[in-house]
């Protein structure tokens, strides 16, 4: 095409700048497409070349962690209080979620989260009692995932909480989970109001016992093929969970009838879980966490096995750093707020709910449920796109994990620091959202995009340890 006739024709651009420089062109009467990109993390070429001489090295590490994520079994066993089977809990211990953090630098859902706890195990008897106590120092607080636990948005779990007892059969290693409250002012949003406290007590004298007597009698229940089977009925298994629920409801409600001690409470526990779209949510995620600890500790893999978050703090862990922590600023997500909220009440991202993306659910499996983005506006094919995204940055697909849409196709898995680092591609989540303020609760849900920080740092230290072994073998 000539000179003259390119500027006769009409103004088509391909945007790879901000998207208000779209916008303009589009006012103006010409065509724009914007380019979803942005440059990849900014840290030292240095790192980079080390990382690329040792490239098979890293991808017969990472081929291993896929392996195990993908051989991996997670059954319901059991169901106990926490102090008799988590690693690690003693009654002055309270779990978090995300990374280690401490009272002071405590978002405030996840301090009334601390002070609903406090008040649920009877070691204060009013919030003001228990702020005071949290601040005393003679409270300890430690992730979840340090005590192979996880717990949804502010995470919080105290000696007495009945938890699930998730057992991955095929590397014999167990994960824990709390069971799910419900939506709106709940413990876990940071609310600790005292109709919170009578449901926790509720949950732990009636709905605990009673799961657990029918769990005896129904035996072990696989949790991946629920998970399987409710990719196929419109579940993303994070935001989404109510062919999950439906499903553990068919597998456990007839035990239920036949082993609870009235039939009035059959009635109550069966409503409670058939009112809660949610209830399976600990479960996929308690699911998650004994998959991902079997690929742990894999020397030389760049494989996330943790993305959680504190409402102050995004933390990573890799399979090959150990229990190391890569931290960066949470997020605040873009949300459909409840009626009365907006942006500005809300806390930044919150909870260890996306260990299920780190095991290709959640907003890995979005195309699966793509009614989530209508939280903010979204259409079935920016589900389908952010999907698609994830393949570019995990290391192979779930043979198990199928989504329809995309011709059945496996979830992306095995989230690759590496590759996030090189393409600036992150990874995508979706999630609730919790007010800023202590004692609010939930006030909406939506989707982000996790932050580079954590990546490029864990990257960073990956490449390290290979400097430090040459330094050590030239001696």
């Amino acid at each position: 095409m000539s000179v003259s006739n390119l500027f006769n024709q009409k103004l088509k651009v391909v945007n790879i700048g901000i998207g208000s420089f779209a916008e303009n062109i589009r006012r103006a009467g010409g065509t724009a497409v914007s380019v979803e990109w942005q440059p990849p993390a900014n840290i030292s070429p240095n790192i980079f070349r080390t990382l690329n001489a040792k490239k098979e090295t890293i991808s017969k590490a990472n081929s291993e962690a896929l392996q195990r994520i993908l051989n991996s079994k997670p059954y319901l066993t059991n169901m106990a209080r926490a102090i008799d089977v988590v690693p690690g809990m003693r009654k002055n211990l309270l779990m978090h979620a995300g990374p280690p953090i401490t009272w002071e630098r405590m978002c405030g859902p996840m301090r009334g989260a601390v002070i609903g706890a406090l008040l649920y195990e009877g070691l204060a008897q009013t919030p003001e009692e228990a702020e005071t106590l949290a601040a005393s120092g003679s409270i300890d607080f430690e992730p979840c995932h340090e005590h192979s636990s996880v717990g949804p948005m502010a995470g919080v779990t105290s000696a007495s909480m009945p938890v699930f007892v998730v057992k991955n059969e095929t590397f014999g290693n167990v994960a824990f989970c709390t069971q799910n409250e419900g939506l709106g002012k709940v413990l876990r949003y940071g609310a600790f109001s005292p109709e919170v406290i009578e449901r926790l007590r509720w949950m732990e004298n009636i709905l605990y016992p009673t799961l657990k007597k029918a769990l005896d009698v129904c035996g072990k229940i696989d949790l991946k093929n629920i998970i399987a089977q409710a990719l196929h009925m419109g579940d993303e298994l994070h935001n989404r969970n109510r062919a999950g629920t439906s499903l553990f409801y068919r597998s456990i409600a007839p035990a239920i009838v036949e082993t609870a001690n009235s039939p009035k409470i059959a009635a109550d526990v069966l409503r409670f879980i058939n009112g809660n779209d949610h209830f399976f949510l600990n479960l996929s995620m308690a699911a998650s966490k004994a998959t991902l600890d079997a690929a742990r500790s894999i020397e030389n893999s760049s494989v996330a096995v943790v993305m959680a978050r504190n409402g102050t703090d995004f933390g990573i862990q890799l399979s090959g750093t150990g229990n190391e922590w890569f931290t960066g600023p949470a997020l605040v997500p873009d949300a459909l707020f409840f009626a009365g909220f907006t942006k500005e009440d809300a806390n930044p991202d919150i909870g260890d709910s996306a260990i299920t993306e780190t095991n290709a659910l959640g907003g890995f499996a979005i195309a699966a449920s793509p009614a989530i983005v209508q939280f903010v506006g979204g259409s079935a094919s920016d589900a389908r796109q952010y999907t698609l995204d994830m393949y570019e940055i995990t290391v192979g697909e779930n043979t198990s994990y199928q989504i329809p849409s995309l011709d059945f196709r496996g979830t992306p898995t095995g989230i690759d620091a590496i590759l996030i680092v090189e393409t600036g591609t992150l990874p995508f989540i979706d999630t609730g959202v919790a007010h800023k303020n202590p004692g609010v609760g939930q006030v909406g849900a939506g989707v982000l995009k996790a932050p580079m920080e954590p990546f490029a740092k864990a990257v960073a230290a990956l490449a390290a340890r290979f400097e430090h072994k040459h330094i050590r073998t030239e001696e």
